[in-house]
């Protein structure tokens, strides 16, 4: 298992302000329609979630790197375990044609409204649930920003599943803190966050739950 960040150069792009996250808006009530991974958490307003979650090929550059690391080609298959729009898993199509891609998300609006040139490979579904693919499945599997929107319970079956399907190579993401600051920030931003821990927790977690693959993490800094 190696650390491996692929997503902060995003992340580190967006100006957050923790204070007015928490203050200008009913934040209960926020966490509570975001939940529900509907328009409002989409494309909705900023205190539910993305505030309009639009394709502007931002993912290009994290497809790119996943591909040089991997060393993917025309004939892998990727599964992106919490897809969202598919805007990600759409960017492979585009760096290597021909290439197979599926998706799972847990939200019937970001399935129905994702990228329509791949849209019939993704499915709904939990990813805390059993997943409908045969065991070694796909070269790559992986998983940004969703599994620490799992309780412990499901967080266990996604990671077992995610081994399962992988014949070769998986990459997780999720959010995390190094210090009381960084702690803070991410409770005041979240929305749909259930699981809160360390790197060193995560570390953890995905040895105690046979993980076998590669992760990295975001901090709100």
């Amino acid at each position: 298992m190696s650390y491996i960040d692929f997503v902060g150069i995003l992340h580190n792009k967006t100006k957050r302000d923790y204070i007015e996250r928490v203050v200008s808006h009913d934040k209960a009530e926020c966490a509570k329609i975001a939940s529900k991974f509907s328009f409002d958490y989409w494309d909705g307003e900023r205190s539910f979630g993305f505030g309009g979650y639009k394709y502007d090929g931002r993912w290009s550059v994290v497809a790119k790197a996943m591909i040089d690391h991997y060393k993917l080609n025309k004939e892998s298959k990727i599964l992106d375990v919490g897809c969202g729009k598919g805007f990600l898993i759409y960017e492979f199509t585009k760096l290597i044609p021909g290439i197979t891609v599926n998706g799972l998300d847990i939200s019937d609006y970001a399935v129905n409204n994702s990228k329509e040139e791949i849209r019939e490979n993704i499915l709904l579904g939990s990813a805390g649930d059993k997943f409908p693919w045969e065991d070694n499945s796909f070269d790559l599997v992986i998983s940004i920003n969703t599994l620490h929107n799992l309780y412990n319970y499901d967080l266990y079956n996604a990671i077992k599943e995610i081994n399962r399907v992988s014949s070769k190579n998986s990459h997780i993401t999720i959010e995390s803190y190094r210090g009381e600051r960084e702690k803070v920030n991410l409770l005041y931003w979240q929305l749909t966050c259930r699981s809160f821990m360390k790197p060193e927790e995560w570390e953890w977690v995905f040895s105690e739950y046979g993980y076998k693959g590669d992760y990295g993490c975001i901090f709100f800094e």
